[in-house]
């Protein structure tokens, strides 16, 4: 019994997540984990060398073709389709961004794929997400398209402030709602 409380008692002291990533050619990342009020810091994912050019154009060669490729898959497609499975995700996310205290919270992206057409095509679908994350009461949040030069910019800071008990309520009760499996259930049938 007096592990349980002592187990209850940690997951209840709030866990900070400070945070500045930019990757602009090159990765620089500042992220640190704090927790038991700062007595216990973790520096996490720390800044890579410097990427090549040619290695940044590889990488946005590969989200082209996945881009492209994964217009044809239609089995993520199957589950969004459903409208429970889609309230239930959205509620999930409403909740976990209530339960998130959030200070200076700012991303700003900067997408191209290099073709016009598929840089609008994925723009038909990133473009309505960006006009209702630019609406987010907490956060600044960015997306510009690039339509001729393919392009990948970055900049992202902030600092969330989480209760990890509060965390592992909403996944479980997410896990346990009726709508998830039914969508998982959709899923396999339409993989299969």
């Amino acid at each position: 019994m007096a592990v349980f409380l002592l187990l209850i008692t940690l997951l209840v002291i709030p866990v900070t997540l400070t945070f500045k990533i930019s990757w602009q050619q090159i990765f620089q990342s500042d992220v640190k984990l704090l927790w038991l009020f700062g007595l216990v810091c973790v520096r996490l994912f720390p800044s890579q060398p410097e990427i090549p050019a040619q290695e940044n154009d590889e990488l946005i060669k590969k989200v082209s073709y996945f881009w492209r490729s994964s217009r044809e898959k239609t089995i993520p497609f199957a589950v969004i389709r459903q409208k429970a499975f889609r309230q239930r995700i959205t509620r999930f996310i409403r909740d976990l961004w209530h339960a998130v205290q959030k200070r200076n919270l700012g991303l700003h992206i900067h997408i191209g794929l290099g073709d016009p057409a598929d840089t609008g095509q994925l723009w038909a679908v990133v473009g309505p997400i960006a006009g209702m994350l630019s609406n987010v009461q907490g956060a600044t949040i960015e997306i510009k398209p690039e339509f001729i030069d393919p392009t990948f910019k970055l900049d992202s800071s902030g600092t969330i402030r989480l209760i990890p008990l509060q965390l592992i309520y909403l996944i479980i009760a997410l896990l346990l709602s009726p709508s998830i499996w039914r969508g998982v259930k959709k899923m396999r049938t339409a993989a299969s």
